[in-house]
């Protein structure tokens, strides 16, 4: 099988090449990444000369090169490209249409023209909007985005299903929950923390600390996202979840019990505009067609990810 992996640079996406290399003897991958500030050609360091892997330098939202890079010879492509960050949206939208929006629909139609077997969007729970205290995101809960980053990735999955159902192609939409694991940019809220604790840093909490996040270990979304992408039924949605419910200032804290560092270092910043109260996934139906559950605990995964932070420093 050979499958065109976009963003693949990046943290989730790396996990995934490395993941499928590792688990797949008969897969060939080409990433096409156009290398942004997020985009670290080290986290591919351990595939770059395997023979199946092949790295393009590339923007998904130029159709020239996408289609000449797509030419009839992938069976699957797999687009994890995306501005992501909120607070950075939030300053400039412009970027997150670009790339989330137009480079989205400029795979769709290389991959309508040249036959790809099946398209996989990666997504966000984000989409969803924000939750109360009860219940969880279901596949059919409505899109209900809240900030220029999720209403970008709304857009994204709009397209890729309107592609499913005008022009018949066989694809598949994953929306995960927050990810975190090693090599992570150090932007979002895990990487950060870890990396000010050790550096003794006064740490930023927005508002009160008690905006809820369900966490899901990188390694479990890229074996969803792959589990998807093989088994899963052309025109569906699967949430991936990791059934790890956490307050912000709780795995803040978790962190400092874990690096050793005081509580004193938190400190509680000015609000995100806009900011969701809580997210939560229910992954029943990626349970139930695919076999697929998450198998990380987050108070392991998040110690195992403090660790490589520690030993990675330059990376």
């Amino acid at each position: 099988m050979k499958c065109l992996v976009t963003g693949g640079c990046g943290f989730i996406g790396s996990e995934l090449i490395r993941q499928g290399l590792r688990e797949n003897a008969d897969l060939e991958i080409v990433n096409l990444d156009l290398l942004t500030y997020a985009g670290n050609p080290e986290n591919l360091r351990e595939v770059q000369d395997d023979p199946r892997y092949t790295f393009v330098k590339g923007d998904i939202a130029d159709p020239a090169l996408v289609n000449d890079l797509v030419d009839g010879s992938f069976d699957l492509l797999i687009n994890l490209a995306a501005e992501s960050h909120v607070d950075r949206s939030i300053e400039d939208a412009s970027e997150f249409l670009r790339t989330n929006v137009v480079g989205t629909q400029v795979l769709l139609d290389a991959a309508r023209r040249a036959g790809v077997a099946r398209f996989v969007q990666v997504g966000t729970d984000e989409v969803y909007g924000s939750l109360g205290p009860y219940g969880a995101f279901t596949e059919t809960t409505p899109l209900s985005p809240r900030s220029p980053y999720s209403a970008s990735k709304a857009a994204a999955d709009h397209l890729v299903m309107a592609a499913y159902h005008t022009h018949k192609m066989n694809t598949v939409i994953t929306r995960c929950s927050n990810n975190y694991g090693p090599h992570q940019y150090p932007e979002k809220l895990i990487p950060l923390t870890i990396l000010n604790a050790l550096d003794n840093v006064d740490i930023p909490v927005y508002g009160d600390g008690l905006y809820v996040r369900d966490w899901i270990h990188v390694e479990d979304h890229s074996r969803g996202v792959w589990t998807a992408a093989i088994k899963g039924r052309s025109g569906a949605v699967y949430n991936l979840g990791g059934d790890s419910e956490k307050p912000n200032l709780e795995v803040v804290r978790l962190i400092l019990e874990f690096t050793g560092k005081p509580d004193r270092l938190i400190r509680h910043v000015e609000d995100r505009k806009g900011h969701d109260r809580r997210y939560a996934m229910d992954f029943s139906l990626a349970k139930e067609e695919l076999g697929w559950s998450p198998n990380i605990v987050f108070e392991t995964g998040l110690r195992d990810t403090v660790k490589w932070y520690k030993e990675n420093r330059s990376r």
